[in-house]
């Protein structure tokens, strides 16, 4: 119990920061190591946690198992076809690949004009006119990449796939070059290619979301199909697997379902094309937690190395305060109650240069918060050290300052009370 007693006993503390004020350059000297750790681990960590987090808003309004895949042309001979026999995505793949490949919770075929080498369309509203890339698709699509509509608009629904309506949703650009500044385009019309179209609804453009752009117009899919005559083929497929699936495998269980139905060569490597965004997600949030990883790495190496210079500089504070140390024994003081107030000493330097180089990080991550608030296509937002790092960080301090810190207790401890009272 006495022991105990040495960490509330006033005379302790008044040891502790006198020894600190005589020996004010030796205690700055000892507590910029453990400063500096701190600072490197709040600013490499809290750096690392504003890349993941650029990384998240990135891909916020897209499946993160999700895909894109689309027909070319056969690269080798099979079931007496030629080679380069054109292949084309159909309606009914959608049911064959959901009975085919299980893994898949959402599908959603497209058609469009104005990307991939197609021509734009032409859109007229009064005098006003512009050419803009046009998606045929159905509701599904926005379960596998959100679309922001603003408030008083709608996406497009079932109904309108199954009546194929003449409804449309505009981008923000779109609704800024045909339409007067403050009016608003939700119930209005617009000419594409010269057929009459309601507005229903205005996305917001979100940077970041692949070859789409601000002025992108949405029709229903059975609409675009009457306009464009395209029957029952389909552009490209927009897909998204379950979260707990193997993204890899399920991509390539499509391909292999698509070439069985169309008869193309297993082996066959170009007759579809594919895109994971799905494993580029994954690759890119592992460099993420790489770097985090890193930089937690390099911040407890460099605090553990502070930490040892408290334990040396501790060690010549013992020597310089044997003799002090011989008159405490002398006076009754326990080998606990010495070896207690020399590792309270070092919990508190270490504990203090922690608070100062917490403090200094989080400054400088503020300063870096602000500079990137404004950096829409960079993936860096808001530079914090989640909580569970700054309690580790603290116990990390504490657990490591004890026991660097008993080794000059023990050699306080180690003193004969009549050897330290004949030190000159």
């Amino acid at each position: 119990m006495s022991s105990f007693r040495v960490l509330f006993d006033r005379d302790t503390w008044q040891e502790i920061f006198g020894s600190i004020s005589n020996n004010k350059t030796r205690t700055v000297i000892t507590i910029i190591g453990v400063l500096w750790g701190v600072f490197i681990y709040i600013a490499l960590s809290g750096s690392a946690k504003g890349l993941d987090n650029g990384f998240e808003r990135m891909f916020q309004d897209i499946a993160m198992n999700s895909m894109f895949v689309w027909a070319q042309s056969t690269s080798i001979p099979y079931e007496g076809f030629k080679i380069g026999r054109p292949i084309g995505l159909k309606l009914s793949d959608v049911e064959y690949l959901r009975k085919q490949v299980p893994e898949i919770q959402f599908i959603a075929p497209r058609h469009n004009r104005g990307v991939f080498g197609s021509s734009s369309v032409t859109v007229k509203r009064k005098n006003q006119s512009n050419n803009y890339n046009l998606y045929g698709d159905f509701p599904e699509f926005t379960k596998i990449a959100t679309k922001r509509i603003f408030d008083n608009g709608r996406f497009i629904n079932d109904q309108d796939i199954l009546n194929a309506r003449k409804v449309a949703v505009i981008g923000e650009q779109t609704a800024e070059e045909l339409f007067e500044q403050g009016e608003d385009p939700v119930g209005e019309y617009i000419q594409i290619d010269n057929i009459y179209f309601q507005v229903i609804g205005v996305h917001k453009y979100v940077p970041g979301g692949g070859f789409e752009q601000a002025g992108d117009i949405f029709i229903p899919f059975e609409t675009f199909r009457k306009l464009y005559n395209t029957g029952d083929s389909v552009g490209w497929f927009s897909i998204a697997a379950y979260d707990h699936v193997d993204v890899v495998q399920v991509e390539e269980d499509i391909l292999l379902a698509l070439k069985r139905k169309h008869r193309v060569s297993p082996k066959d490597n170009r007759a579809f094309g594919s895109f994971n965004l799905g494993e580029a997600f994954h690759q890119i949030m592992g460099f993420a937690n790489g770097m985090t990883l890193i930089s937690l790495i390099v911040g407890i190496a460099t605090l553990l190395a502070g930490i040892i210079g408290i334990g040396n500089i501790s060690l010549i504070s013992v020597k310089e305060r044997t003799k002090e140390i011989g008159i405490r024994r002398a006076l009754g003081a326990t080998p606990g109650e010495v070896k207690v107030q020399i590792i309270i000493e070092n919990i508190f330097l270490t504990l203090l240069a922690g608070a100062m180089g917490l403090v200094l990080g989080a400054g400088v991550l503020s300063i870096i918060n602000i500079a990137t608030q404004s950096l829409e296509d960079f993936p860096y937002t808001n530079p914090t050290v989640p909580l569970i790092y700054l309690f580790g960080v603290v116990v990390l301090m504490v657990l490591l300052s004890t026991l660097i810190g008993l080794i000059p207790a023990q050699r306080a401890v180690n003193i004969r009370p009549i050897d330290a009272l004949r030190e000159e």
